[in-house]
Parts: C-alpha cells; sequence; structure tokens
C-alpha cells in the first residue's frame, strides 16, 4: 500500500504516489534554483509545469489513476535535467535531426501580416518566410491563392502555447527549448516596451 498525494500542476489536478511526489517535487526544486537568476524565470518554470502536466495525462486511463514513479522518471527524462543545459554548450543541428520533436502545423500570429498562415507554413517547414509569402502571391495572381489561404486559416489552429510554437518548428518540447522560448518572448516584449 502507497501514500497518494493530490497535486496541481500546470492548471490540472493529479494524483501521485509518495515516491513519485519527491521525486518530482526535487526535480522541480532544481529547476527553480537553475532558473533563479533568469528575469523570465516565473514564465519558464510555468511552461516547463505545462509540459509536465500534458505528459502525465497521456499516462493516465480508465484504469490508471495515479502517476508513480515509473511515470515521473519518463517525464523528467523527455524534459532534460538542469545539468543537461549550459548556456556554452549549444545543441547542433545534428541535434535538432537526430531526436525530433513532434511537427505539427499552426498558424504562427507572432509572425503574421494576414492570418499567420504564411508564418506558421514557414515555421513547419523551416524555409525563410518571404518564400512562402512569395508562393501565395504568384498563387493568388492566378486566382486560387486567396482561397486556398481561406482553407487553411479555418484549418490550421493558432500556435497560442509554448509548447505548441515549438512543436510547429520540430524541436522537441524540453526545458532547453522551453527556456530559449520564453526568454526569446520576454527579450522581445521588453525590446518593444522600452521603444
Amino acid at each position: 500500500m502507497k501514500i497518494t498525494v493530490s497535486i496541481n500542476l500546470g492548471g490540472y489536478s493529479f494524483n501521485i504516489d509518495e515516491d513519485a511526489y519527491t521525486e518530482l517535487k526535487g526535480y522541480l526544486k532544481k529547476l527553480e534554483l537553475h532558473f533563479a537568476g533568469e528575469d523570465s524565470s516565473t514564465e519558464i518554470l510555468s511552461d516547463i509545469e505545462t509540459r509536465m502536466a500534458e505528459l502525465f495525462r497521456t499516462k493516465l486511463t480508465n484504469y490508471k489513476q495515479v502517476i508513480n514513479i515509473e511515470d515521473a522518471h519518463q517525464v523528467i527524462a523527455v524534459l532534460g535535467t538542469p545539468e543537461d543545459i549550459s548556456d556554452n554548450e549549444r545543441p547542433t543541428a545534428r541535434d535538432k535531426f537526430s531526436s525530433p520533436g513532434y511537427h505539427r502545423m499552426y498558424r504562427d500570429t507572432d509572425h503574421r501580416v494576414i492570418g499567420g498562415v504564411c508564418a506558421g507554413m514557414a515555421a513547419y517547414w523551416d524555409i525563410e518566410l518571404w518564400i512562402v509569402r512569395l508562393i501565395f502571391f504568384i498563387l493568388a495572381m492566378m486566382g486560387v491563392g486567396i482561397l486556398i489561404y481561406l482553407i487553411l486559416y479555418i484549418v490550421l489552429p493558432e500556435a497560442k502555447t509554448t509548447t505548441e510554437k515549438i512543436e510547429m518548428k520540430g524541436n522537441p518540447v524540453n526545458i532547453h527549448n522551453i527556456k530559449d522560448s520564453v526568454k526569446k518572448e520576454f527579450d522581445t516584449v521588453r525590446k518593444n516596451m522600452n521603444l
């Protein structure tokens, strides 16, 4: 018989056994200490917790309602540890393609002109944005570009969360990429406020 604890993680409630709770608490404390010097540490930790909650939700079924120590170890392995990330050691292109993340097309409203369809396609295929816009312009001159754009605008969801923005580029959703994404957004907001 094991003791279970009810926790709130990323806005979701989970029942977690005592061993997994201890492991998860230690992991989150390490992350908190690692990101303590960052201006955007609260946002980084919040996005990491949200990603952890997404991963834990996939572990639950109608017959399994408690997160155990194996689940906690698997989620930590997916996200990585603070020791895995280092500002001196950036991931190479080979690392990106050797362990790809979930890749999905979204509308990128951060770089949009109209609805973010072209920006999302450019991020998904990792090509220059102006090339996709040029293709849509040529298709619009032929009479089909506007229809295709409207269909894609309706079909493609908007990339709202940090996880979705990372998945749009095909990168693995780990603490390194979450940190980089949040830091980039934080710097953009800071720069816009100083203008």
